[in-house]
């Protein structure tokens, strides 16, 4: 029988996994400059192994204790779990000139929301995808909430038992109050599909 500590990843695969995803954060991190004429600052990417009852209370500590924005995004395909893009620090009408839109108010913040968050999940994800030669494809995206607190995010109904793959990295910008925590979430059997994954990509090098 496949234990818990059987699906975490080995310390090589997790530094595999952070340095793919440090290389996909900062393509995206390029492109959004491009696209919105703003420096973008990144963290190194936050691997852990969690419990997922501890997750609302880990993501308190890295957004902080005021409300966010956020959106949920599911992947599938040879690798399956969900990304929350997490928004604090700016309402829709950054949103909006970031975008490129000349009248804030025309524009539905959610609608902003989405697309920003699309943005984000299709460069960070698509990368990884790309490293490792796995087929992804995502669903459409959804508002999981606006202005509600980060322990909200996961809903007690989807807390099941078991543990989880966390990953997440900061988003913020030079010149104004904007950030973003774009968080992937796999369950166990899918972070021994990634390992696999991984591990192949080690070998390969």
């Amino acid at each position: 029988m496949t234990t818990q500590e059987d699906t975490d990843l080995t310390e090589d695969q997790r530094d595999a996994l952070q340095e793919i995803a440090n290389i996909g954060m900062g393509q995206a991190g390029s492109s959004i400059a491009k696209i919105w004429g703003e420096f973008v600052s990144l963290s190194v990417p936050r691997i852990a192994h969690v419990e997922r009852c501890a997750i609302p209370a880990m993501l308190t500590r890295l957004v902080g204790d005021g409300t966010v924005n956020a959106v949920r995004q599911a992947f599938h395909g040879q690798l399956r779990g969900e990304v929350v893009v997490a928004f604090s620090g700016g309402r829709g009408d950054q949103l909006a000139e970031l975008m490129g839109y000349d009248d804030a108010d025309s524009v539905e913040e959610q609608e902003l929301l989405l697309d920003v968050a699309n943005i984000l999940v299709g460069a960070c994800l698509g990368s990884v995808a790309e490293t490792l030669t796995v087929d992804i494809g995502f669903s459409a995206p959804s508002v999981m909430g606006l202005d509600i607190a980060p322990s909200k995010l996961i809903r007690p109904d989807e807390l099941m038992t078991g543990r989880a793959l966390f990953l997440e990295v900061r988003f913020a910008l030079e010149k104004k109050s904007f950030t973003s925590h774009l968080i992937i979430l796999m369950p166990c059997d899918e972070v021994f599909v990634l390992g696999s994954a991984l591990d192949k990509f080690l070998t390969s090098l």
